[in-house]
């Protein structure tokens, strides 16, 4: 793949369409373009544990931002990518149903930490969750 081929990335659970915009080995620098799959919340050391001493809130990365992503992790992508924020409110809505429709602690703080997560994205980027 080269500078400027259109990728998906996986990147600490997300998963993103992007541009290439730099390359060393093993790593390639992705301009992230829209959301597919958004960050699961907690540790990711310790996934589906609830009671760990720092539970993480992970949001989606932005659009525009570059990300150092592992070569093994970045795909060629043929699709036409998503507006940014539509794909980040169907990727929230996503997680948020998956996780709604199982009932556990690691669930309950996983939906805290969402919760929080949506707001911030709610400010940033005048959309509702609504």
């Amino acid at each position: 793949m080269n500078i400027g081929d259109p990728v998906t990335a996986h990147y600490k659970s997300g998963k993103y369409t992007g541009t290439i915009t730099g390359f060393r080995p093993g790593v390639y620098t992705v301009k992230i373009s829209s959301v597919l799959r958004h960050p699961v919340q907690g540790d990711l050391h310790n996934p589906n544990v609830a009671d760990v001493p720092f539970f993480h809130e992970r949001k989606a990365l932005a659009l525009g931002e570059q990300a150092n992503i592992a070569e093994s992790a970045v795909h060629p992508f043929d699709g036409e990518a998503a507006n940014y924020t539509d794909s980040l409110l169907a990727a929230v809505v996503k997680i948020e149903n998956r996780l709604i429709a199982k009932d556990d602690a690691f669930t309950v703080r996983s939906l805290q930490a969402l919760q929080s997560v949506k707001k911030e994205y709610e400010l940033m980027y005048k959309v509702s969750f609504e």
